[in-house]
């Protein structure tokens, strides 16, 4: 991603919160990774509006296949409060 600062929308069912939780722990899992990243929530209903310019979208594999086709990097997370998980799914999202 080029050094520059990213921008990550957490998705999920209805935007309350599983998409803090989620948010709160993505950014330990860019703290951990010494990056710099702008992270936000939407639910799913409103996440095509809210993903716009987001180079990674966070969410769940259900909600995934109706986010559909965006520009940005769509990471599924199985385990919204599992650090490891995130944390590679990250690497694994940035380094490709």
């Amino acid at each position: 991603m080029g050094g520059k600062r990213l921008k990550i929308v957490a998705v999920c069912g209805m935007g309350l919160g599983s998409s803090l939780i989620l948010k709160m722990n993505i950014e330990k899992v860019i703290k951990d990774l010494n990056l710099e990243a702008d992270v936000s929530t939407t639910d799913i209903s409103t996440a095509k509006a809210v993903i716009g310019d987001a180079d990674i979208v966070i969410t769940s594999p259900e909600l995934a296949q109706q986010i559909g086709d965006v520009k940005a990097k769509v990471v599924t997370i199985k385990n919204f409060v599992n650090f490891n998980e995130m944390k590679e799914a990250l690497e694994k999202t940035l380094k490709g």
